[in-house]
């Protein structure tokens, strides 16, 4: 098998899994979805799924924290790289089963990443196409 390196973690994009510093500490559903730019059916779905775990209030209303957030974010960016439902669930569980199950982890986030490379190569080569294409039908020098 063929040995992928990491690259580098970009801080910036890293920052993309932190929370606005004022977000609220309790979100309703609705607000949740907000944030997150989730429907409450998605929601409700990874609720379901055993992806969060979220509190209720005082009157049985779904209550999301701050861990339940991050939560959200970090699987929407799994799922926005085309990570299966079923994938991301056995890394949860994995985490949820300690440090003795890292390198297992590391071995999905691998896998993973090899994937997400081939898709980067294949949509780098229908940008290519799209890009002819386009320069086909420009008569030239016309704005583009």
């Amino acid at each position: 098998m063929e040995t992928i390196l990491a690259a580098p973690v970009d801080l910036t994009l890293l920052g993309l899994l932190e929370l606005p510093a004022d977000l609220p500490e309790r979100l309703s559903i609705a607000e949740a979805a907000t944030a997150t730019g989730l429907t409450a059916h998605t929601l409700r779905y990874y609720e379901r799924a055993g992806l969060i775990t979220v509190a209720r209030d005082e009157s049985g209303y779904r209550s999301y924290d701050r861990q339940a957030m991050a939560r959200i974010v970090f699987i929407t960016r799994l799922r926005a790289s085309d990570m299966p439902v079923g994938a991301i669930s056995h890394y949860l569980d994995l985490v949820a089963a300690g440090p003795r199950t890292e390198p297992e982890r590391l071995e999905l986030m691998r896998a993973h990443r090899a994937t997400i490379l081939r898709r980067l190569h294949d949509l780098q080569a229908a940008l290519a196409v799209t890009d002819y294409k386009i320069a086909a039908y420009t008569p030239s020098g016309a704005d583009q």
